[in-house]
């Protein structure tokens, strides 16, 4: 993760969908929208040769009966340590 870049504020996600096709990004951030509130979608060329990215933040605190029953079950790893495909 890039040291400038700014935590999102306690309760809320960020997200990035990378996608080769512009729908199928569109249609993951839906997904998501119908589970969590969001925030408009941004969207950007995932890189020259193609496909789509798009960013948007989730609040966690407000949200659909399945999403609140799977966030009361899963436990956080609060792994730190950056992956390598990360940008």
């Amino acid at each position: 993760m890039n040291s400038s870049h700014q935590m999102p504020s306690a309760g809320h996600a960020e997200v990035r969908i990378v996608a080769a096709e512009p729908e199928i990004a569109r249609q993951v951030a839906e997904v998501l929208r119908r589970c969590f509130a969001a925030t408009e979608q941004r969207s950007y060329p995932a890189n020259p040769g193609g496909g789509t990215r798009l960013h948007l933040t989730v609040d966690t605190t407000h949200t659909s009966e399945p999403a609140r029953s799977w966030l009361l079950a899963s436990e956080s790893t609060w792994d730190d340590r950056p992956q390598t495909d990360e940008v």
